[in-house]
């Protein structure tokens, strides 16, 4: 029995398992999109004409992680019998490194007034997609629970409407909070995993749904009649300043970019390290329960160092650093943006959808009914598709994924998303813990 669970552990270890090679494999895909979306004519204009080219970045590297190519994680084996666990450090190194210094190489050349010229409708998209989370857990747990109430049962600490509220909390603020909510509700720590998994699935085939939909963009607009023209003027007026002092840039150029973007990383980190740990020892002062679990996120590390970037970023757009854009600041930006994309996409195994079924279903329900309330809303105020993609992803995927999907629709609008991914973080917790009374009460009703 022994030699059959091993052979079983082995076959889920990947065929490239060293990280040098791994990235190799994901920067000759991105380097196949990129040759292959810039053509003009012919098979591949038609393909991305209808499918958007970030998409097929965050696709290939799942079927690369479906097929056994590779893979973030994994388990092995040793002849002996001993089990090992490995992990990819490619995502940590994208999001940790690589994004932040995307987000400054981004927003040095941002007009912060032109984004907040905007107007009010990024933030009623944002709070319509919490809304829609808060409400579409319960919802998804009484249809589900109509149809096969095992999916929605346990006891104690097994109950799963507790697993759920770890959901809740990643798909309104982040990591942080759905730590918070693990600790509140005291969901069996063992049963964790598959929680952890059905957010990766059903958040990634959500953010999948969303790339797809900006290459049609411009019909989902008409169709909601919404007025593009504040976030048109913007994107105009960004690159006209990108043209205006667009030039070849020097090896000179290119050190400079490279020290504001990893220097921005080495000092982020530096003040996100001292000021998680300063309020953690805060938090810890605090009344036990809910209260101190509001403001968990306050010691993420990771919450502190988009911060800190982001603040830089709006700091140097007011001093001559901005005119750096026309060296390809953004561009460069750009690129770490693709490699994190790419990163994102070797976390889902295609495979693993058809696994932990109910679990799955109920999450694919629970964020059909946040999709429906965020088109809904759409439809009411004509806000432009680009709100309601950022305004969901700064819910479901935080500042990972949110500034992803708006430099999607021009880089000067990153910013955007990650103003909105922040204030995610300060109102998850409380957001989460509304939805899990509520599935709680659906679960026994």
């Amino acid at each position: 029995m022994q030699d059959i669970v091993s052979e079983v552990i082995k076959d889920t270890t990947p065929f490239f398992t060293s990280d040098t090679i791994v990235f190799g494999v994901l920067m000759l895909s991105l380097g196949f999109i990129f040759f292959t979306s810039s053509k003009e004519s012919g098979f591949w204009s038609s393909f991305y004409k209808i499918v958007p080219a970030l998409f097929v970045a965050y696709f290939i590297p799942a079927l690369f992680t479906t097929f056994g190519l590779i893979a973030p994680d994994w388990t092995t084996v040793s002849e002996s019998g001993d089990v090992s666990q490995h992990s990819s450090s490619l995502y940590y190194m994208s999001s940790r490194y690589l994004l932040p210094a995307a987000l400054v190489l981004m927003t040095l050349s941002i007009d912060l007034k032109a984004v907040f010229n905007l107007g009010p409708k990024a933030l009623i998209m944002f709070l319509a997609g919490t809304a829609g989370i808060i409400i579409g857990g319960p919802v998804a747990v009484l249809l589900i629970g109509s149809i096969h109430p095992e999916a929605v049962g346990g006891e104690g600490a097994d109950a799963v409407w507790r697993g759920l509220s770890t959901l809740a909390g990643s798909w309104i603020g982040g990591g942080a909070n759905q730590t918070a909510m693990l600790e509140i509700y005291g969901y069996n720590q063992k049963l964790y995993g598959g929680m952890v998994f059905v957010d990766i699935v059903v958040a990634n085939i959500w953010m999948a749904i969303i790339l797809i939909g900006i290459g049609k963009s411009a019909k989902i607009d008409k169709w909601l009649g919404a007025d593009t023209s504040a976030i048109e003027s913007l994107k105009n007026k960004m690159s006209a300043y990108s043209a205006s002092v667009d030039r070849n840039p020097s090896l000179t150029d290119l050190m400079i970019l490279a020290a504001i973007a990893f220097g921005t990383v080495s000092f982020a980190h530096f003040g996100a390290g001292h000021l998680s740990s300063f309020f953690e020892s805060f938090v810890a002062t605090l009344p036990k329960g809910l209260t101190r679990n509001i403001f968990t996120f306050l010691d993420s590390s990771f919450f502190w160092m988009i911060t800190i970037t982001t603040i830089i970023g709006i700091l140097l757009s007011y001093t001559k650093a901005r005119s750096y854009e026309g060296a390809g600041a953004s561009k460069f930006g750009s690129v770490f943006i693709y490699i994190l994309v790419a990163s994102i996409g070797m976390k889902m195994d295609l495979t693993q959808i058809f696994e932990n079924g109910w679990l799955i279903v109920i999450g694919l329900v629970w964020m059909v009914i946040h999709a429906g309330l965020l088109i809904l809303v759409a439809k009411l105020i004509k806000a432009p598709y680009f709100f309601l993609a950022v305004g969901s992803q700064a819910n479901v995927g935080g500042a990972a994924s949110a500034p992803i999907v708006a430099s999607a629709f021009h880089p000067s609008l990153a910013t955007v998303g990650v103003l909105l991914a922040v204030f995610g973080y300060a109102i998850g917790t409380l957001g989460a813990v509304a939805c899990t009374v509520l599935m709680q009460l659906a679960s026994v009703s």
